[in-house]
């Protein structure tokens, strides 16, 4: 574990005490260039001056060091639009990583090869076409044809990231889907939220299998590719050209929104998918771009979404009468995920009890109470 000063914290409690570096090396009997190094990076205070230093600052330890794990799970989010990334959110993904470095053990995958990754990953159109292109030839998928789910579920399992499928509500969440990356173990885990129609679904898992294959991404940087993969993947550049030819010589607005929702239905992802695609193939081509009025647009794909049972309904069932058991087996199941087996193992090997469930797939304790019962 790696430490070094607070620098903002420690600034900020001089300026409101009144003291200079000059002041504050007096205090504590060191050089002013020794306080000067401590407030840039450059050095870390011994134990007895840096208890001096708080205590002259009015900071607890907590408030005066920052502790950089250099194995510190890598989170990224699928969040709900308009939704900020907060550290509040970072650190309880973090915290519900260092829980799964438990399960890492149990898990059935191949120790001996890393899973590939891509080199450079960009937003460039034609790079995008062409890693979207190479990904549908991986899963026996030719451009023209519609990726259902068991492609995506596949193509997961052999990038060896562990699909953990949970019941969080179809209110807007910021955490609709959840990737957490663990360099201790070199494991990923892909939370995905189940209570949410089926078109918005696959793009989560698009959107989430984009994040498998760049890892080295962080902050806007991966969320930005992992959506820009997510559409070309679902809607590549053929679908896309032949869409646009439709929606071009559509004689009106709802034309084009028949049009398109005719297209989305068959292909099972989102209107906007579709229009935001086909968009991007304009553009890429200088074309002119697919007019439709924005309230159009969100009153097009609301109607839409009505029409469908989310995923939790569709796989599950009457959720209120739900059991542990049925939500275990059935998951598992449908997601060909090793997650309910390693938790298994290691509930059995440690006799924790149903607060480290709760932790993990952040769940009400008394739900968790009931996966822990079926699974120990």
């Amino acid at each position: 574990m790696q430490k070094r000063l607070n620098a903002p914290n420690a600034n900020a409690a001089m300026s409101t005490a009144g003291l200079t570096q000059t002041a504050v090396a007096e205090s504590l009997g060191v050089t002013k260039e020794a306080v000067s190094q401590w407030l840039n990076d450059k050095s870390f205070p011994r134990p007895n001056k840096l208890l001096q230093l708080g205590k002259l600052l009015g900071l607890s330890l907590a408030e005066l060091v920052i502790k950089e794990d250099p194995y510190a799970p890598k989170v990224a989010f699928r969040k709900a639009k308009g939704t900020k990334t907060k550290d509040h959110h970072i650190e309880k993904a973090q915290e519900m990583g260092r829980f799964l470095r438990h399960l890492a053990p149990f898990l059935p995958f191949d120790s001996l090869e890393m899973p590939p990754v891509l080199k450079n990953p960009d937003i460039d159109y034609d790079y995008l076409q062409k890693v979207a292109l190479k990904v549908r030839r991986d899963i026996n998928l030719d451009p023209a044809s519609c990726i259902d789910f068991t492609h995506l579920i596949r193509r997961f399992r052999e990038l060896q990231a562990v699909i953990i499928p949970v019941l969080w509500g179809s209110k807007q969440n910021h955490g609709n889907a959840v990737h957490i990356y663990l360099p201790d173990s070199e494991t990923t885990w892909v939370y995905l939220n189940l209570d949410v129609n089926a078109h918005d679904f696959k793009f989560w898992m698009a959107h989430e299998l984009g994040h498998c294959l760049s890892p080295d991404l962080s902050g806007d940087a991966a969320e930005d590719f992992a959506d820009a993969f997510a559409g070309a993947l679902l809607f590549p550049k053929a679908k896309a050209e032949s869409a646009y030819k439709k929606l071009h010589t559509a004689s009106s607005s709802a034309r084009k929104l028949t049009c398109l929702v005719e297209i989305a239905t068959h292909e099972t992802i989102s209107p906007f998918t579709v229009y935001k695609e086909v968009n991007k193939f304009a553009q890429h081509k200088n074309k002119p771009p697919i007019a439709i009025a924005d309230n159009q647009l969100h009153g097009c794909i609301a109607n839409f979404n009505k029409r469908y049972n989310n995923i939790s309904e569709a796989l599950l069932g009457d959720l209120s009468a739900l059991s542990a058991k049925d939500y275990i087996l059935h998951t598992e199941q449908a997601f060909a995920t090793p997650f309910f087996d390693a938790l298994r193992q290691y509930l059995k090997q440690s006799s924790n009890g149903a607060g480290i469930v709760q932790a993990i797939l952040d769940m009400p304790l008394l739900d968790a109470q009931g996966i822990h019962s079926e699974l120990t």
